[in-house]
């Protein structure tokens, strides 16, 4: 993914879409792309490690880097605070490295605003069952009331695709992470 201007490529959509698999994806095939660690008020999940699926922060340090400016967008989530470190992120950009993140819809929509120059990728499930399958497999004790107002708010979700640089439907992980280095060389070439 060398060669040109690097890009920023923001990976957002509904709960259980995949954002996660494929960012993992597009690095296990790019080495030289940087995956942003968000931070998070919420526990752990099975196999999730602090500093690799997210930085675990409690509440209080959570408070203690937004209010010092630490986060280029921070948002509440389901109950759990969400927000991108801004420090590696610059840091990354004036290196020149490609960086993906894998945000919510409105964090999405902050990032767009701080980085106008972002590809911002809507990713969607291709229907509602096929969600609320990857939710469960995702954690199968997922509380029902969570699992329900994930699947609630995808309708609202997919209504911001409208303000994104494209729309990728993931059926299959693999087709999708090519889609999305297709738009990423676009994107590279056209600047």
């Amino acid at each position: 993914m060398s060669g040109g201007r690097s890009v920023m490529l923001v990976l957002a959509g509904t709960s259980g879409a995949g954002k996660g698999t494929i960012a993992r994806e597009l690095v296990a095939r790019n080495p030289a792309l940087w995956l942003s660690v968000s931070a998070t008020t919420r526990s752990p999940r099975a196999g999730e490690r602090d500093g690799i699926d997210y930085w675990f922060l409690t509440s209080e340090e959570f408070t203690a880097q937004e209010t010092n400016g630490g986060f280029v967008e921070s948002f509440s989530v389901f109950g759990n605070r969400y927000g991108t470190p801004r420090a590696p992120l610059d840091e990354r950009r004036a290196n020149g490295d490609d960086v993906v993140l894998e945000i919510d819809v409105q964090g999405a929509a902050a990032i767009k605003a701080t980085y106008p120059d972002a590809l911002l990728v809507f990713v969607r499930t291709s229907s509602r069952a096929i969600q609320r399958q990857r939710l469960l497999a995702r954690d199968p004790d997922v509380d029902p009331d969570i699992l329900e107002a994930r699947l609630a708010a995808a309708p609202t979700e997919e209504a911001e695709a409208e303000n994104f640089s494209a729309v990728v439907i993931n059926e299959n992980f693999e087709q999708a992470a090519q889609d999305i280095e297709l738009l990423m060389a676009q994107k590279r070439n056209s600047e």
